[in-house]
């Protein structure tokens, strides 16, 4: 059975300097010490959660994007976060990976955060993004999206009606520190939901707005086990899933073939 060896980014952000911010993450990638495979960062890396992207904004052959290709390049990695595009007059909050030889994929926010007004500059996306590596799929989501498990679900509608549809949930976060109960639990629960890995990367520390953030990243396993939990301080931690124990899991405990059979309208 495979592996797969991820190093997660909990860090304070430099609020609305994207040099700085690149700066600092390269250094971090720069003394991972561990052979990793796939380096996750948080939501907004380059700037924080920020509600004016008409200043903040880049398109996908701007700095920010060619940064991640000569990062993911040098290092030989999958470098994944999300960051400010503008595209056809709209903006959107869009989870780029990476590859190492240059190609990309990316997923654009779903689910727009009212409540703090991202629905009012943001453009929704419309599809999921599930990467593929070294056997591993993995459902690639953006914060707001953790409290809505229909969109984070395992699917019975796709192409291998015999099996699970991914093997592991990213959410990357900028998750505020009064709301984190949410976020600690409704880890755990996309989880054992979904009888998958999930690992939530959320950043720490005030942002522009004076809101304090406590990151608490976590990987939690498809039992709903904690495997990685951190609070209040940055962290970089390296950890290896073991498609093996995945499968233990999901065989002993099958419950996914019991679940709803239903379909997601874009």
């Amino acid at each position: 059975m495979s592996t797969l060896t991820i190093t997660t980014i909990q860090t304070h952000l430099h609020w609305e300097d994207k040099n700085s911010n690149l700066k600092m993450f390269e250094e971090k990638i720069n003394g991972v010490k561990e052979k990793t495979e796939l380096v996750i960062l948080p939501e907004m890396f380059s700037t924080g959660f920020a509600i004016n992207p008409e200043k903040l904004a880049e398109r996908m052959d701007g700095a920010t994007v060619a940064w991640m290709k000569r990062i993911a390049s040098e290092k030989n990695i999958i470098l994944t976060g999300s960051i400010i595009i503008e595209e056809d007059a709209k903006y959107f909050n869009r989870l780029v990976w990476m590859l190492p030889n240059g190609q990309h994929g990316y997923y654009d926010k779903r689910h727009r955060f009212a409540f703090a007004g991202e629905n009012e500059k943001y453009t929704a996306g419309n599809k999921r993004l599930i990467a593929s590596v070294k056997g591993w799929k993995i459902n690639l989501l953006v914060c707001y999206d953790l409290r809505f498990p229909v969109w984070s679900r395992q699917s019975p509608h796709h192409e291998n009606k015999a099996g699970l549809e991914f093997d592991a949930i990213i959410y990357v976060a900028n998750w505020p520190e009064r709301r984190n109960n949410a976020w600690k639990s409704l880890l755990v629960a996309r989880a054992i939901e979904n009888q998958s890995y999930v690992i939530g990367v959320n950043r720490i520390g005030e942002d522009g707005g004076r809101l304090y953030h406590s990151g608490d990243s976590m990987i939690v396993g498809p039992l709903g086990e904690v495997l990685y939990h951190q609070e209040h301080k940055e962290d970089v931690f390296t950890y290896t899933l073991h498609k093996e124990k995945l499968e233990d899991a999901r065989s002993k405990f099958p419950f996914w073939k019991d679940a709803d059979d239903f379909f997601i309208q874009p």
